[in-house]
């Protein structure tokens, strides 16, 4: 319900839905594609540290944490950006390169933000429809004299491009600027990030909420030729100047540090995804072939809607969506190994 006086330009709005967080009782909760695993105690203890200077503002250029950034990542700090959740920086990005000129494009099955976002700043955009087996068909985005943003892993699919055709299409647009959003790369898909040096169009964006167990601090980074930071700066400085947090900032810097901490846990998520796609497809289940730290799945016995309500009902979250091309699947985050058998176990429950 909105007020009398919401404005008109927004009316029309439907907001992004984000996954459920309920608190009426405990779940295994694997919809939401968190980390099953804490931070890195590196990360916990800068923050520790940080939470004493909380009187005094943060560094509005995040310059600690954009150095410590491009020293992990082999790029300036010139070409770094931090944020307050990748979400920022995508907000930014439709703010600064799309308008009623330059129309925005991007998967018909991707994540949901990228419609909301177009809607919210009133850009035209075009929604590129996946080819039945859910991937991106690369021969839709060249040439289209559109800024493009793709999901690589894609989310809900985890399908991912070969880092070959991410730059075909970064070539086959030299003016215009392309987003290739990286939230769950680390989980077996080949960055573009050393793309940034190549090309001037393109913008590599990235996230603390996945590989680095961060969700709950909201930080995320883009990388871009220094002139597209600048850009996105622009905006950043125009709206929250203080958007990341002292404590965060340095968590961040931690999680950067303690790099085989998140390598093992990463390890670890892969072998489990393995391991679930495994148990399920035993099951008689179908799964697209997953990059991500989740998999997508749907059963010939049972409709997505009603797996995803009845392992609700026994204590398991997993993500539905209502689009018709994707209402069969459901998406599961991976877990430890105990949550994995948990929901193996509880499938198996619903399905006898």
């Amino acid at each position: 319900m909105m007020s009398r006086f919401f404005s008109n330009k927004y009316k029309e709005l439907k907001p992004y839905t984000p996954g459920e967080q309920p608190q009426d009782q405990k779940y295994v909760k694997l919809n939401t594609n968190e980390s099953p695993f804490p931070p890195s105690p590196l990360a916990v203890e800068y923050a520790k540290r940080e939470a004493e200077k909380l009187n005094l503002y943060s560094d509005p250029t995040c310059k600690p944490l954009c150095e410590e950034l491009a020293k992990t990542y082999d790029l300036k700090p010139e070409n770094v950006i931090c944020t307050n959740g990748s979400d920022e920086v995508l907000d930014f990005v439709f703010k600064c390169y799309c308008d009623d000129d330059i129309p925005v494009a991007f998967p018909n099955i991707s994540y949901g933000f990228y419609p909301v976002y177009a809607k919210a700043n009133r850009v035209p955009f075009v929604e590129i429809p996946l080819k039945n087996d859910f991937t991106i068909d690369v021969n839709d985005y060249l040439g289209i004299n559109k800024t493009i943003i793709i999901a690589n892993p894609n989310a809900p699919t985890g399908i991912a491009l070969e880092l070959s055709d991410i730059e075909n299409i970064v070539k086959s647009n030299p003016d215009n600027i392309i987003v290739i959003d990286e939230a769950y790369v680390a989980f077996g898909a080949d960055s573009a990030v050393d793309l940034v040096k190549k090309y001037d169009n393109l913008i590599v964006i990235g996230t603390y909420s996945k590989a680095m167990s961060l969700a709950g601090a909201r930080l995320g980074f883009a990388f871009a030729d220094e002139k597209l930071i600048s850009d996105l700066n622009t905006l950043r400085y125009s709206t929250n100047p203080y958007n990341v947090n002292r404590m965060t900032m340095f968590a961040g810097i931690g999680a950067l540090q303690d790099a085989e901490y998140t390598k093992k846990n990463l390890e670890t998520i892969i072998e489990n995804r393995e391991y679930t796609v495994n148990e399920l497809e035993k099951l008689g289940f179908e799964i697209l072939t997953s990059k991500a730290n989740f998999i997508f799945a749907k059963s010939s016995k049972i409709d997505g809607k009603e797996l995803y309500l009845e392992l609700k009902k026994r204590g398991v979250l997993v993500r539905h969506f209502t689009k018709e091309q994707i209402s069969n699947f459901v998406r599961i985050t991976i877990g430890t190994k105990e949550q994995m058998d948990i929901l193996l176990q509880k499938i198996k429950e619903v399905l006898s």
